[in-house]
């Protein structure tokens, strides 16, 4: 795992001393990234420069230190990553006469450029990767990013110089990086509450999108290409034929080869456990396939509602672990939300990026990588807007238009506080938390459309435009009307849009800035392209049955850890916002909030700031969209 950060003089009449200097300027923003070293290649006459920090995990010694060139002398390569099936590779490439001096996957991967070919190479890795290829012959630049999009790459072409890095910082320490906000990613992000990709919040810097190559020739000609694509997956699956034990079983082997693959490494390696399906079917995994007890690390609250280190414990007991954790104060948390700005260098505000920085914290202090279980829950329907769509929405949906459109009327003819009344006939015990938000959420969708409920679910400010000023917000791949006709059922396209939105803007972010800001490296095995490829051949009924999400991964998680550690309601990753914005954290937001009235409608602003205060409605996601934004504004635009 590595930063790396570059750029193309596309005037070429900057000196090589000072494209030397810059390109490192660069790469050094990134040494959180990268603490065990870093080094840069210049070629003064092309005008390229590409830097790498690193963080050493496969071949400690300098053999496997970058920039790296092929033996062949052709390509230059700076990369962020990891390639899990590079020994497979390596008797091929030997066969061929290829020398290597040391075990790092860099060197395969460099060295296939040259015996395969750029995409021919790509499309035989395993693994998460970030990738900048200079090919000296062809005077030819690639930018590559894996196909589920773990690792990021930001990209800038200013007309003078073509910029690039794995954070926003590195670009920023170009002193031509374009500098205007982009006001349509602002209220992309906040429906979001992150910037969904290609856009960032500079107007003129992009993100790569996963699964394609940028390549830009020395005459100026520049194309991006998917190499591969979701879409694609779901066009031309076949249904898995087998019996449904047999789908649990290949699903198993598959995973302990993902697992096992990600198991490699010449520093200490360890998992994240919360406890649930997901996490604990990664450490079931990889503690079948070890010798020795795999190390877990957790975090827990005091707070019942928010505090899942009770059942990893458990969960870490049974498989016979090598289990720590720690309990986190409310204070030690909040002391986490003034470095947010730097962890997450455009606005971000998922605030379970609280608790996954805190725990990525406590395990770099014992290994230097962690596998998690992130990516379940797209794949196999965890989340429970499915179970809820496959449970009511037939019945919901197949009410004519007009009785729909007359209940959602009746639901928002009664201010909050007449509902907050009318519920308390319902025992709490019974009572929904947040019931009213509820309420006012289905009246949202009863008139609409299952896409337009899919929408409100994914949405934190329904009418972005209004509230930052002078925006035009970008219409993804969520409001694309050719995802129906591709993705027939509304279950199933709940979860190609999450997997395509959520899953990479939203949870791979937050993981990686998280665990790379104390330089650790975070696998995911459970998105494992070959993974994600046979899900999409498995039926509804293999991941949805009987109100529970993801069958198919209990049905393998039961043969390691009894049901009843496992079984009990999901639980999210969160803090108590709500709590806190009414109480510690009150007069903070209260100064930050309108800080930028130039950009946001106050109005807005201080009604939901209001109502908040008051008990009325819990608005802490969408004041949470608004501080995270203007935390990073005085920070960087300051």
């Amino acid at each position: 795992m590595c930063g790396i950060a570059g750029l193309l003089d596309l005037s070429r009449s900057t000196t090589t001393d000072a494209l030397s200097q810059i390109t490192r300027t660069m790469t050094d923003t990134l040494v959180h990234r990268g603490p065990d070293g870093g080094d840069i290649w210049i070629d003064g006459e092309t005008g390229v420069g590409l830097g790498h920090r690193r963080l050493a995990i496969i071949d400690l010694s300098e053999a496997g230190h970058q920039p790296m060139t092929s033996h062949d002398g052709r390509f230059v390569m700076v990369y962020n990553g990891e390639v899990y099936n590079a020994e497979d590779l390596r008797p091929y490439l030997l066969e061929k006469g290829h020398i290597f001096k040391g075990h790092s996957d860099s060197e395969i991967i460099v060295n296939g450029f040259s015996e395969w070919g750029v995409q021919a190479t790509i499309e035989k890795l395993i693994g998460m990767f970030a990738i900048a290829l200079w090919d000296k012959k062809e005077r030819r630049f690639y930018l590559i990013r894996d196909r589920l999009g773990i690792k990021p790459i930001y990209w800038s072409n200013t007309g003078k110089n073509f910029l690039f890095g794995s954070e926003l910082k590195a670009l920023y320490a170009h002193p031509d990086c374009p500098k205007s906000l982009n006001r349509g990613a602002i209220a992309a992000y906040l429906r979001h509450n992150c910037i969904p990709a290609p856009h960032s919040i500079i107007d003129g810097i992009y993100k790569l999108m996963p699964g394609h190559m940028l390549v830009r020739d020395f005459d100026g000609s520049q194309s991006i290409t998917p190499y591969w694509s979701l879409e694609d997956v779901v066009k031309n699956r076949t249904s898995f034929s087998g019996t449904e034990t047999e789908a649990v079983d290949e699903l198993e082997n598959l995973l302990k080869d993902a697992v096992k693959r990600r198991m490699v490494s010449d520093v200490p390696l360890g998992s994240f456990l919360s406890g649930g399906i997901d996490s604990s079917l990664v450490t079931a995994l990889m503690q079948a396939q070890s010798d020795t007890p795999v190390r877990t690390f957790s975090i827990g609250f005091n707070e019942d509602g928010y505090n899942e280190a009770k059942h990893a414990k458990a969960v870490a007991q049974h498989l016979g672990t090598d289990h720590t954790e720690l309990y986190i104060t409310p204070d030690e948390a909040r002391d986490v939300i003034p470095k947010l700005p730097d962890y997450y260098d455009e606005p971000f505000s998922d605030s379970s990026q609280i608790p996954t920085y805190l725990v990525s914290q406590m395990t770099r202090d014992h290994v230097t990588v962690a596998l998690s279980g992130d990516g379940g829950d797209e794949l196999f329907g965890g989340y429970t807007r499915y179970l809820t769509a496959q449970k009511h929405g037939a019945k919901l949906f197949g009410l004519p238009k007009p009785v729909r459109q007359l209940s959602s009327g009746f639901i928002k003819s009664l201010p909050p506080k007449a509902w907050a009344q009318l519920i308390k006939v319902i025992p709490e015990s019974k009572r929904p938390s947040h019931m009213v938000d509820k309420l006012y959420k289905l009246a949202n969708v009863m008139a609409g459309s299952p896409d337009d409920y899919y929408r409100s679910l994914v949405t934190h400010w329904p009418y972005p435009e209004q509230v930052v000023m002078g925006s035009s917000e970008p219409k993804g791949v969520i409001w694309d009307d050719n995802v129906p006709t591709l993705v027939p059922d509304f279950v199933e396209r709940m979860q190609y849009l999450d997997t395509l939105t959520y899953m990479q803007d939203d949870i791979l972010t937050k993981v990686d800035r998280a665990s790379m800001a104390v330089s650790l490296e975070a696998r995911v095995p459970l998105i494992d392209h070959r993974v994600v490829e046979f899900s999409w051949c498995l039926s509804e009924q293999m991941k949805i049955r009987n109100g529970q999400g993801k069958w198919a991964l209990r049905e393998i998680l039961y043969r390691h850890v009894p049901k009843d550690l496992i079984e009990r309601p999901k639980m999210g990753f969160g803090v108590p916002l709500d709590d806190w914005l009414r109480g510690p954290l009150k007069d903070w937001a209260g100064d930050l909030l309108f800080q930028n009235s130039d950009i946001f409608d106050p109005v807005s602003i201080q009604q939901k700031w209001d109502e908040h205060q008051k008990g009325v409605r819990n608005w802490h996601y969408h004041l949470w969209d608004i501080l995270m934004f203007n935390s990073w504004h005085q920070r960087w635009r300051g």
